[in-house]
């Protein structure tokens, strides 16, 4: 990723940028891009070395560019297993520039046009290297609270559609659960009343046949104060079967 700044001028190359910058992330091959420009009516021949040639790739590394011209040279970092301390880069770039005969091709570069023993004269760029942090994603929007969710707020106070058939279905709902009970309890105190009725019959049965069952024994021994007891005693049971 190229850095916007201002670009050095030679007397035989323009460099833009200056830094190259590499949004630093592991395990991931980054690229960064320069543009040599030549202002030049001559040809001009270049050539790119590193500090650390095993960890970048330079295409092309060597070529030439025409008078008046641009080229664009690609530099790849190798995806790294390890984050520099303090996001820190110390590896260098120097970008050698020569003149050239016209109408030479890049296959005609070599290696001794950039040697200074050659007698030519050579001018050298250098460029350094700086990681920067990857652009970090949107962050979501929040979503709303629970306490000012305006669903939760229009279902709890019965306003809106979900609040308005919340409404609906338990003004439906709530007489038929008391119209039910009310029918259980109804038949629950008609059973006890048809029950202690006919614990009254029996027990008034039961009086009879022992009012019977006296009148038939008094010659026999029975007393009048035993009718009268046995008499009492089925008037009261047959009190409190009516309470």
């Amino acid at each position: 990723m190229a850095s916007p700044g201002p670009a050095p001028t030679g007397e035989l190359l323009r460099i833009d940028p200056i830094e190259l910058r590499f949004p630093f992330e592991l395990k991931k091959q980054i690229s960064c891009s320069m543009q040599l420009s030549n202002l030049s009516d001559d040809y001009i021949a270049f050539k790119v070395k590193t500090t650390s040639p095993k960890k970048y790739s330079v295409r092309p590394n060597t070529g030439v560019v025409l008078p008046r011209s641009t080229c664009d040279v690609v530099v790849t970092m190798q995806a790294q297993r390890e984050v520099p301390s303090d996001m820190q880069c110390k590896d260098k770039f120097l970008v050698q520039s020569v003149v050239a005969p016209s109408g030479i091709n890049v296959k005609d570069v070599t290696g001794e046009m950039f040697m200074k023993e050659s007698g030519n004269k050579i001018e050298e760029m250098k460029l350094r290297v700086t990681y920067v942090a990857p652009p970090q994603p949107p962050s979501p929007v929040p979503e709303e609270s629970e306490e000012g969710s305006p669903s939760r707020v229009e279902s709890e106070n019965g306003d809106g559609p979900a609040g308005g058939f919340t409404r609906a279905l338990r003004e439906r709902i709530e007489p038929q659960e008391k119209s039910l009970e009310a029918g259980a309890l109804i038949s629950k105190l008609t059973e006890e009343k048809n029950s202690a009725i006919q614990q009254n019959h029996k027990i008034r049965q039961e009086l009879d046949m022992m009012r019977r069952e006296v009148s038939k024994r008094r010659g026999g021994g029975f007393s009048f104060v035993i009718v009268i007891i046995v008499a009492l005693i089925g008037i009261f049971l047959g009190y409190m079967m009516k309470s």
